[in-house]
């Protein structure tokens, strides 16, 4: 069977796929490793562990008589470089996003290249520390010289694993988009402030997403993909299946909410509101909004247990009840006091206690809960809306299956069409296709997804 190998690097998860020509999943593995920690004590990926196990796991595979690999392609999560001396050798950790950077690091920076929001708008990115990866390279650069002064290419973190297998080290569009501060969106080339530090030099030529290169693995001739960044792979599918504009939420820890239809530059309110641009695979900027959503919800489903003596899963067995919806319209203002999120302009958010008191039950404190973060996420489905005339948005991820929170949603969307999807492999599908350079047709999701049109509850 002819097929395509991926490689889906996540921070927890590693996986491996084999896909047939139909994109059909035919081969998986999973792997998990502990973390390492960086000289400073910091967590960081094992970058030795996941090398040693990309390359087992592929030689494996290639072993099997009944498979027969012509493409193989890797999706990782992004903002993350791996730094190489001149024979490819990593000189530094993977330095994890979470690190923070000194605050002197930032005064410094903003000194030269600032102001910190003009440098955010004309990049796309709000200033987000170590999850600006271009900081990571200022940082090194100044504080840690004498590694710094070793790197001879800095490779974003897909094009790392390409790199593993063919040898040559390239950049492309949809790691350099990964809100890095690299890039300037309006020039559509790297920001002045990387080339008058020298970063320019580090960073490998840039190729199309769908670049592949021929390489000679295990006595096999393979073409091997530049790899790209887990978001925009996710996105990819949905774009060669869709010839009108649509927005797609992805929920989980965070929810991103992608717009790749909107022409929009980004202005100073948009930023703080935390939309931010990523790109596509042909280098056009995708509008997005973040929301820190299932990290908020893990915390409040822990703390409801804990208050109404349930165990924790009970939150997975809330049906959504008219008669409750009802009774909570007796609440005009937010009752919930959030601890992970922060919006401009709605400081209260986090200000004083959250009254759990006012609450008769589990059941009706979760339905507040709902009502509560489906208010922040059509937030942000509009404001990654922007201007745009989409008429449809896709949900996939965790939230899919909370019942109540998608059916609030669906009824607080009033001129957007929500339609669920089921799309565990969203990103090593879009590393699949990018590879395959291969269209698929309006048909490939309804074949795929299990797209489902959501019905609003009304109470």
């Amino acid at each position: 069977m002819t097929v395509t190998a991926i490689f889906d690097i996540g921070k927890t998860n590693k996986k491996f796929f084999l896909f047939d020509g139909q994109f059909r999943e035919v081969y998986r593995a999973y792997s998990r490793f502990e973390e390492t920690t960086d000289e400073d004590g910091f967590p960081c990926e094992n970058l030795e562990l996941l090398t040693a196990w990309m390359k087992e796991t592929l030689q494996e595979a290639l072993a099997r008589p009944e498979f027969d690999i012509r493409y193989l392609n890797f999706s990782t999560y992004g903002a993350s470089f791996v730094h190489l001396d001149k024979e490819g050798r990593p000189v530094a950790p993977l330095y994890n996003y979470l690190k923070p950077l000194p605050e002197q690091t930032l005064q410094d920076f903003f000194a030269l290249y600032g102001p910190a929001d003009e440098w955010a708008a004309r990049t796309a990115s709000p200033v987000m520390g170590a999850l600006n990866s271009g900081l990571q390279l200022f940082w090194l650069k100044h504080q840690k010289p004498e590694t710094f002064s070793r790197i001879h290419r800095s490779l974003h973190f897909p094009q790392y694993c390409s790199f593993l297998f063919t040898g040559q080290q390239f950049s492309e569009y949809t790691s350099i988009g990964c809100h890095t501060g690299l890039w300037d969106f309006e020039a559509n080339d790297y920001h002045q402030w990387a080339r008058e530090e020298g970063l320019d030099t580090l960073l490998a030529p840039i190729m199309p997403t769908t670049t592949t290169i021929t390489a000679r693995i295990e006595e096999k001739t393979i073409q091997v993909g530049v790899g790209i960044h887990d978001s925009s792979a996710a996105l990819l599918p949905y774009i060669m299946a869709n010839k009108s504009p649509f927005l797609l939420a992805s929920t989980g820890t965070w929810s991103i909410t992608l717009n790749p239809f909107s022409t929009e530059t980004l202005n100073v309110e948009d930023l703080h509101r935390d939309c931010l641009h990523f790109m596509r695979a042909d280098g056009r900027p995708v509008r997005a909004a973040r929301l820190f959503l299932g990290n908020e919800y893990k915390i409040w489903a822990q703390r409801l247990a804990a208050y109404f003596h349930k165990p924790y899963e009970a939150h997975r067995h809330v049906k959504p009840d008219v008669a409750i919806l009802k009774g909570l319209e007796r609440l005009q203002e937010p009752v919930f006091r959030w601890e992970s999120i922060r919006r401009p302009g709605h400081e209260k958010d986090a200000a004083g206690e959250t009254n759990l008191s006012l609450f008769s039950s589990y059941e009706e404190a979760f339905h507040q809960l709902a009502r509560e973060l489906v208010l922040l996420q059509t937030e942000a489905i509009y404001l990654a809306k922007g201007k745009t005339q989409a008429k449809k948005a896709y949900i996939d991820g965790g939230f899919v299956d909370n019942e109540l929170f998608i059916q609030l949603l669906a009824r607080s969307l009033k001129d957007i069409e929500l339609i669920s999807t089921e799309s565990p492999l969203g990103s090593a599908l879009g590393a699949a296709m990018a590879a395959n350079r291969q269209a698929v047709g309006e048909d490939f999701l309804q074949e795929n997804f299990s797209p489902q049109k959501q019905k609003a509850i009304h109470p």
